[in-house]
């Protein structure tokens, strides 16, 4: 494990980092490539409460932002079975200089990754043949396992079928099971063909889903007082459902209509003000929502509940003023 990792300056030139990414993801992808528990070869094991308690955030947050560096920004890779986590430009950013200590520690550090597929996606960017070359024989050596496994099998089903006859229904069921297996796959590829043979009917699922959303809105806008012939605000609030970063952008306009109903302030800017508000501090789902709010509220509780300190010490009954006490007579 090294002490420190470097951070190249063209990091913040990256026009997903500097157009795309909210200051919080950007302080989440710099955790990703410096954190203690990084490695030479750009694949770790982490878990998610690791990464919450380093970086002060609810897991809420964090798996919010883990699903939106693997489908939005798709820059890194996590398998939850083996906790092992990998960035995508890891080789372009760091393997700038070989040698035998830098390619032996990259050797010992690959045997350790349990999820191959985890090597070729960080191979895919790295542009050096040495070190692309040492990648490519960890997956490719996966491959030919695999392969070599599936020929194992087919021999072994080949042998059974010669046996006795006591075992012989046993065997029609193992070959019975391996048969639905390969139909089971026959149509998935067959769906996948499907699909990129005819894109406009996805686009037209994609459209319909759309709509709903779109049509949901407007119900919620008309019903509850917002303004039934004001078109001009509603058009400018469903452009949130297409340019905004939330993660449930139908889900999180309703919540911030369903504030303003209930502070009776039923107008746009009012409306887009809780939306920006919660843009700013990344606040991507209906459930981090809620989190931060009732911490909100906690917090006011707590404040309102302590006692107030007293300014001094409490005036014995007793005690008499003497304004005269120790002037000469």
């Amino acid at each position: 494990m090294a002490k420190y990792r470097m951070v190249q300056t063209e990091f913040w030139r990256n026009p997903v980092v500097s157009e795309e990414m909210t200051p919080k993801e950007k302080y989440f992808y710099l955790y990703l490539i410096t954190n203690p528990y990084t490695t030479q070869i750009g694949i770790y094991k982490i878990t998610k409460k690791q990464m919450a308690f380093d970086m002060g955030y609810s897991l809420a947050s964090i798996e919010s932002l883990m699903e939106r560096f693997i489908h939005h920004h798709k820059l890194i890779r996590y398998n939850p079975e083996t906790r092992e986590l990998a960035i995508k430009n890891w080789g372009e950013d760091n393997f700038h200089r070989g040698g035998k200590p830098v390619m032996d520690c990259i050797l010992s550090e690959l045997k350790k990754v349990e999820d191959p597929s985890l090597i070729q996606y960080v191979a895919e960017t790295i542009h050096k043949q040495e070190f692309s070359s040492l990648y490519e024989s960890f997956y490719k050596q996966e491959e030919l396992v695999e392969s070599k496994d599936d020929r194992d099998e087919e021999s072994e089903d080949g042998d059974l079928l010669e046996g006795d006859d006591d075992t012989l229904s046993c065997r029609s069921t193992i070959r019975g099971q391996k048969e639905k297996e390969k139909e089971k796959e026959k149509q998935q590829q067959v769906f996948n063909l499907n699909i990129e043979s005819n894109p406009d009917k996805v686009n037209l699922y994609q459209d319909d889903v759309k709509r709903a959303d779109v049509q949901e809105i407007i119900e919620f806008w008309d019903k509850n007082g917002f303004g039934f012939s004001n078109m001009n605000s509603k058009q400018q609030l469903l452009g949130w459902l297409d340019d905004s970063s939330f993660l449930q952008p139908k889900a999180v306009i309703l919540k911030a209509m369903e504030i303003a109903c209930a502070n009776n302030r039923r107008r746009l800017n009012y409306i887009v003000g809780i939306l920006k508000n919660w843009e700013n501090e990344s606040l991507l789902t209906v459930k981090e929502i809620d989190y931060y709010q009732e911490n909100q509220r906690s917090e006011t509780k707590s404040k309102i509940s302590a006692p107030s300190c007293p300014a001094g010490r409490a005036i014995p009954g007793e005690f008499v003023l003497d304004l005269t006490a120790g002037e000469e007579t």
